[in-house]
């Protein structure tokens, strides 16, 4: 749950952007466009100056984030591994025409795929449209030669993994046609499946979810069975559920866990033998220990085990390179339980991580000044850390689309006893920014050229700082009373923490407090991120929506709900108010000091929903403030943002790591590389990385 995802608004603002131009300007940062998406690379500064220890580390943990590619397909949905080998052998195999209108969809929704990890898309998570034909689809997978279709025993692509697929033992049509008689309602049916994770209040979320996390049982059943085992009254308490699928099987409920020898194995057993490499160029003896745990973890299933291995990796501030991997983040759970599969790898960037040091070190001044009730307030902050980071690879359901900034570990106890650690991903917010000059989306949508302006001068430095303190201070601020159960918000959880780390983030970001620890030139810079935040909220973000659809992903929720609030309190003072011009709305700022307190207001009451788990106000806080959306404003937010020529979402090409040997087979050094495009990597991820069999 301790996520910050990009805001389109941070992309076409710039600090110092002469600098980063003329620094960045030789890289080709664009690679692909289709949909709604936009596909960009990420240099990688500062590799080639790691020792060649580090960098072999680096590889070594990149290989292992590349190896859990399989799971995530199969967490978001059962289907999606048999749908993707099927479609990427049409593509590259079927001897059919590659021209017309139903080639053109059919390569469009495989790209779409490949972003989402699966069939529904990664951010409203809802099915998508195939825009080709059925009859198109049936005869490019007769095309396919036999033996390159999966088998929906096995799911391997060659006839040595698949020895029954071969042209005298299989009819190619035949087999064409049962696999086709399979997929045709998991494609073509838009009721079948029709979300992968379902908000809807009042639905049953588990049966109108179509996330592979639970199986044949209902959301009462589901929140009855994990009621059971979490104990409220304990200080420690294991994450029950957050590493295996709940299944009802002759009427009984029983959770089948993602470890080696259990569900995924053929998957963690590539990733393990990754680990075990890093394990043997570990930077330090603290970094092999934690290697160690979570290698551990992956044997045995035990989140007790879990919980140690992010114990010691949240204590490690000595390591340069670092590393997420595992089931970690609950988003694509509507419970809000279960843990998707994701991995980064990273190493540290010294020069930037000195302004989030100067936050860590101030930790317990902001929470002393902190807008919330004592109670619910932390008397000692421990072991809050943060960090700038230069992201080297991303794996999982981090990848193709990323956060700009990541808080872990996830356990509230832990936080509580041993601290967090916050990241900043600088060379993803500086692709995000390059690949978007000249857009003119701020001239567009701001009110005037004063905030143009005020985006143009600090929006940058800003956008980083609030990411900053989301992820350091936001997160790690505040504390549940005794006896709350973590997951006393249910499906409401995820929003209420996003929101809670946002406001604590917008209210310190204008506190002149930072200027004086250096952070912000004067105590107007601030300005530009309360506007572009709010625009977002109320109205920019609405471009990502389909029409007719409301408000489901937690993220744009918390921000939606932030901003309504705003709007709806100042509105009452005259402090901001939406306005017309020429037929098109803008925000209208009229008091930012008074914005400010109402930030501080919101969150005094998020801390309190957070802290007492009152699951009726975080209720009524969501569903009146963050779901619904104005038909009128959002098709007017479309129609300005259909003139940009746009991409509302951006995606990313991961840089190819290769050894370079001697003649003895030994590894004398790694270079990055930045030579596959969109397609070629995600098809050599497929041959290469393909771990599980096409049903688990």
């Amino acid at each position: 749950m301790k996520k910050v995802f990009f805001l389109m608004s941070i992309i076409l603002s710039c600090f110092g952007c002469t600098n980063r131009q003329a620094a960045f300007k030789e890289f080709d940062y664009k690679v692909d466009r289709f949909a709604d998406m936009e596909i960009i690379r990420y240099q990688v500064p500062g590799f080639e100056d790691l020792s060649l220890r580090q960098k072999k580390l680096v590889y070594y943990l990149s290989e292992a984030a590349l190896w859990g590619r399989d799971i995530i397909y199969d967490q978001n949905y059962r289907h999606n591994l048999l749908i993707r080998h099927c479609l990427e052998a049409i593509y590259q195999y079927a001897d059919i025409s590659r021209q017309g209108e139903d080639w053109q969809a059919f390569e469009v929704y495989l790209k779409r795929l490949w972003v989402a990890n699966g069939i529904h898309h990664h951010y409203s998570t809802d099915k998508f449209e195939p825009g080709f034909s059925q009859d198109f689809f049936v005869t490019a997978l007769r095309a396919v030669p036999a033996e390159k279709l999966p088998s929906m025993e096995s799911g391997r692509l060659t006839q040595e993994q698949n020895p029954l697929q071969t042209q005298d033992s299989l009819n190619t049509t035949q087999y064409a046609d049962e696999l086709a008689a399979r997929l045709l309602p998991l494609i073509f049916d838009a009721r079948l499946d029709a979300k992968r994770v379902n908000q809807a209040q009042g639905e049953d979320l588990i049966v109108s979810s179509a996330c592979n996390y639970y199986r044949d049982l209902s959301q009462k059943e589901a929140e009855a069975f994990y009621a059971v085992l979490n104990n409220p009254e304990n200080p420690c308490p294991v994450s029950y559920g957050l590493n295996s699928r709940l299944v009802k099987e002759e009427g009984q409920l029983r959770e089948e866990v993602w470890k080696i020898g259990g569900l995924y194995s053929p998957a963690l057993e590539k990733i393990t033998y990754w680990l075990e490499l890093a394990l043997e160029v570990a930077e330090n003896p603290r970094q092999k220990e934690i290697i160690q745990s979570l290698i551990d973890y992956y044997h045995s299933g035990d989140l007790e085990t879990f919980d140690q291995f992010s114990i010691l990796w949240v204590q490690d501030l000595e390591s340069k390179v670092d590393f997420i991997n595992g089931f970690i983040e609950s988003y694509g759970d509507p419970l809000g339980i279960k843990g998707s599969w994701e991995a980064i790898v990273n190493f540290k960037n010294e020069e930037a991580s000195k302004r989030t040091q100067i936050i860590s070190d101030n930790a317990q001044w902001f929470e002393d000044n902190a807008p919330i009730a004592d109670e619910f307030r932390k008397k000692e902050v421990k072991g809050v850390s943060a960090k700038v980071i230069t992201n080297a690879i991303m794996g999982g359901d981090a990848f193709p689309t990323t956060a700009i900034g990541i808080n872990l570990p996830n356990a509230d106890w832990i936080r509580r006893d041993y601290g967090s650690k916050s990241v900043t991903i600088e060379n993803i917010t500086e692709a995000y920014f390059q690949s978007s000059q000249g857009s003119g989306f701020n001239e567009e949508f701001m009110w005037s050229e004063a905030e143009v302006k005020a985006s143009a001068k600090y929006g940058f430095i800003t956008g980083n700082l609030h990411t900053d303190l989301h992820e350091c201070l936001g997160h790690g601020s505040g504390q549940l009373l005794p006896g709350v159960d973590p997951n006393a918000l249910r499906s409401y959880g995820s929003v209420i923490e996003e929101t809670r780390a946002d406001l604590f983030a917008l209210y310190f970001l204008a506190d002149p407090k930072l200027v004086e620890l250096g952070l912000l030139p004067n105590e107007e810079a601030y300005k530009a991120e309360y506007y572009e935040y709010v625009m977002n909220g109320l109205m920019t973000q609405l471009s990502r929506i389909e029409k007719g659809k409301q408000i489901e992903e937690s993220h744009m929720r918390n921000r939606a709900l932030i901003a309504r609030w705003l709007l709806d309190q100042g509105s009452k003072d005259k402090v901001m108010k939406l306005k017309k011009r020429h037929n098109k709305t803008y925000l209208v700022i009229h008091d930012y000091g008074a914005l400010r307190q109402l930030t501080g207001e919101l969150l005094a009451e998020v801390q309190r929903i957070k802290s007492e788990g009152d699951y009726t106000a975080a209720e009524a806080l969501v569903e009146n403030y963050a779901v619904q959306v104005d038909p009128l404003l959002h098709q007017e937010i479309l129609d300005r943002y259909a003139k940009l020529n746009l991409s509302p979402y951006k995606g990313f090409v991961n840089p190819l790591y290769k050894p370079v040997y001697n003649d003895k087979d030994e590894i004398i050094d790694i270079i990055v590389l930045h030579n596959e495009n969109y397609v070629e990597q995600h098809l050599r991820y497929s041959k290469d990385y393909a771990a599980l069999p096409v049903e688990n």
